[in-house]
């Protein structure tokens, strides 16, 4: 069950016809706030809901498929993603807890804090996840091939971790040397 798209009652998220929501600011790795480990939500009120909503226009305007609330600084267990092509299936997981995980497939990824840089990361396949949808009542899921690997990528971002850390010192180092260069080159 895939129940915690945000209903229409809530500021405009399928539509963007809102002219209120904000764009938040993304960090970049390896800004060390990155690796703040989030805290749990203890009340989905509307101070949630508008986080949701403003993580949620940040990521389509960046453009990604999926942003935590760790990397815009709000260090809330609280993710927002929407792997379709038509951006009309925002998933909004407070609290996720990965249940089960099982196969195994190995791609490309990116990140938002990481911008510009794709490596291979290999991840589970299939995901079973709990968390509290927009209206805090729990709910379970599961998900497969790119929906299984952007909530794991999205749940590392909740426990510090980028997805760059799967990757051998030495490439992290280069990409590290890499955005701080592109950092000082656009100051």
């Amino acid at each position: 069950m895939i129940c915690p798209i945000l209903p229409d009652k809530y500021p405009c998220i399928n539509s963007f016809k809102s002219g209120f929501m904000a764009l938040l600011p993304i960090l970049r790795y390896p800004d060390p706030r990155l690796h703040t480990k989030a805290s749990v939500i203890a009340n989905v009120d509307d101070d949630v809901r508008r986080l949701a909503a403003d993580m949620a226009e940040t990521m389509y305007a960046a453009p990604g498929i999926g942003l935590a609330a760790t990397q815009v600084d709000r260090h809330l267990r609280l993710i927002v993603i929407d792997i379709s092509e038509d951006k009309s299936r925002l998933l909004t997981l407070i609290n996720p807890e990965l249940l089960e995980k099982s196969g195994e497939c190995e791609g490309e990824e990116g990140c938002l804090s990481v911008p510009g840089i794709y490596e291979t990361v290999t991840r589970a396949s299939h995901v079973r996840v709990r968390a509290l949808g927009l209206d805090g009542k729990p709910f379970e899921m599961r998900a497969d091939d790119l929906l299984a690997v952007c909530i794991q990528h999205e749940m590392d971002h909740l426990e510090g971790k980028v997805f760059v850390e799967y990757l051998s010192r030495l490439k992290r180092e280069r990409i590290k040397s890499k955005l701080q260069k592109r950092a000082r080159e656009t100051l």
